[in-house]
């Protein structure tokens, strides 16, 4: 026992995007900046939609603060220590930093799914049952369906780390990868992971598929319903409706791209990872903010605000 406990790894070699110095400096610089406009973009999101009165009575800004505190989250998890490690010549996380940094990812993954749907559910009552959305999307069901999503993203990380976190590592310890991706980790494990691993890509590729799939048809049946009355509420509709329906390609294509590719590639894995990981985040906010008047508004009364507190004092 004492000889196997000896035998077992403490840490993972991630092997990161490129091993050329030059490049490594080049993608320091712009992951760095792409984190950078991560965190504000999201955090203005999050303090537009906290400080501006107007926002507050409007449940969907309350939906979108919770999605920008996600894709933050999200990114956090990832990209500063692939920042770091683009200076460092040994790129290592422990081996229980690893098991932490899978288990956020798919708890806020799966978490950041069921929030779109939340969000579709709340563009359908607000387009198709105006006169009812503001009794129906009160406060308490916001408030619910924020905390159901966490549970779905909970439930969906437990069924897979709860197996994952007993597997012994005591071989190969290099991940082809920027962080700890769950598939990759599991083969290296010094046992038979064939039975986890089908569990793995099951329960990550029906989440997803189902959630994509519910979306889809969320959003089908608002543009069918509101087709049959007017062209100006058609015309209205799909400009509510193309931020949203934006945000889940983005989201979901790569998501579903990962698990139910026929081919292994690892460059195509590594973009993925990355695409997930920086890129959506990066766009979610541009998108909601650019596309959105009332967001402009609400910045632009609450830049007001403060240029008036300060002329005050």
């Amino acid at each position: 026992m004492d000889v196997k406990n000896s035998s077992m790894i403490s840490e993972f070699v991630l092997l990161g995007l490129t091993s050329t110095w030059e490049l490594e400096i080049f993608f320091f610089c712009i992951f760095l900046l792409a984190y950078a406009a991560i965190m504000a973009g999201n955090l203005l999101i999050v303090i537009m939609v906290t400080c501006d009165s107007h926002l507050h009575s409007k449940p969907m800004y309350f939906l979108l603060g919770n999605l920008s505190f996600l894709d933050m989250s999200i990114s956090t998890i990832t990209t500063p220590k692939m920042i770091t490690d683009f200076l460092r010549e040994k790129k290592t996380i422990s081996l229980w930093g690893c098991m932490a940094q899978m288990f956020f990812l798919h708890f806020l993954g799966g978490s950041e799914m069921t929030l779109l749907i939340v969000m579709a559910v709340d563009r359908y009552i607000a387009i198709c049952k105006p006169l009812h959305y503001t009794s129906i999307m009160s406060r308490r069901v916001l408030v619910g369906s924020v905390l159901l999503s966490w549970a779905v993203g909970f439930v969906h990380t437990m069924s897979q780390m709860v197996f994952t976190v007993t597997l012994p590592f005591c071989g190969p310890n290099v991940v082809d990868d920027i962080f700890c991706d769950l598939p990759l980790v599991i083969k290296l494990a010094c046992t038979e992971t064939y039975v986890l691993e089908l569990l793995v890509i099951a329960d990550s590729g029906l989440l997803s598929f189902t959630c994509f799939t519910l979306l889809l048809i969320s959003y089908t049946v608002i543009l069918v319903t509101v087709r049959r009355g007017s062209s100006g509420g058609l015309s209205r509709a799909l400009s509510t409706l193309s931020a949203h329906i934006t945000v889940v390609t983005l989201f979901f294509g790569p998501c579903i791209f990962i698990y139910t590719w026929p081919f292994s590639s690892l460059s195509m894995d590594k973009f993925l990872s990355v695409f997930y990981s920086v890129i959506t985040p990066l766009l979610n906010p541009i998108i909601y903010t650019l596309r959105n008047q009332e967001m402009k508004s609400a910045m632009s009364r609450v830049r007001t605000q403060h240029t008036s507190s300060i002329h005050t004092f």
